[in-house]
């Protein structure tokens, strides 16, 4: 199921609303290095994936805008080990 997510680049947020609920990524930005701060997604709607679209569509913008990530929120820190080809984004 692809989800509709934004990227509120003012606020360093993505988010998506699933089913009514809120879902978001937060992130700082210093320079050229994103810190993953805050991954959150109501349990009403928890299992669906919504989580890990939240990171890749961190992790893809990241790419784009030649970012190194820091998965500080331990959510982040899994998806990365579990993603292999995002690894070369950490600082």
């Amino acid at each position: 199921m692809p989800f509709a997510i934004q990227h509120e680049r003012s606020a360093h947020r993505f988010d998506t609303r699933v089913d009514g609920a809120y879902c978001e990524l937060e992130y700082t930005l210093a320079g050229d290095v994103m810190t993953v701060t805050h991954t959150g997604v109501p349990t009403e709607v928890g299992g669906r994936g919504i989580a890990s679209a939240l990171m890749q569509a961190a992790m893809d913008v990241a790419r784009a805008e030649h970012w190194k990530v820091v998965p500080a929120c331990s959510y982040a820190a899994a998806w990365i080990k579990r993603h292999p080809p995002y690894q070369d984004l950490c600082a």
